[in-house]
């Protein structure tokens, strides 16, 4: 059975395509749970409310999961708040990106 860790080491490898970076780095990823048993439940944001890539970041978020863990099922919920800021990226992202740390 899935743990919570491995469905956020999962999405590690879902990109954001604007930034090009992983969506856990980059702060996007609120909640990550299993819950009854073995369906997988995330949270998460998008930079902006009219991103227009939230389907794709979706997507990429239930195929990732998938193929790396043995869940059933993944729900996703797309939340606004909190509001998204950069600093809600970690150290790494936001040296990458060039904000002060």
């Amino acid at each position: 059975m899935a743990t919570d860790q491995e469905i956020k080491d999962a999405l590690y490898d879902v990109i954001d395509p604007e930034l090009n970076m992983n969506i856990v780095d980059l702060g996007l990823v609120y909640r990550t749970q299993v819950v009854d048993g073995n369906i997988a439940e995330v949270d998460f944001t998008l930079t902006y409310p009219g991103c227009p890539l939230g389907d794709v970041i979706t997507s990429d978020i239930v195929s990732q999961i998938k193929k790396q863990t043995d869940v059933s099922d993944v729900r996703t919920q797309l939340v606004w708040s909190p509001a998204w800021d950069h600093n809600m990226m970690s150290e790494n992202a936001r040296l990458l990106m060039g904000y002060p740390i």
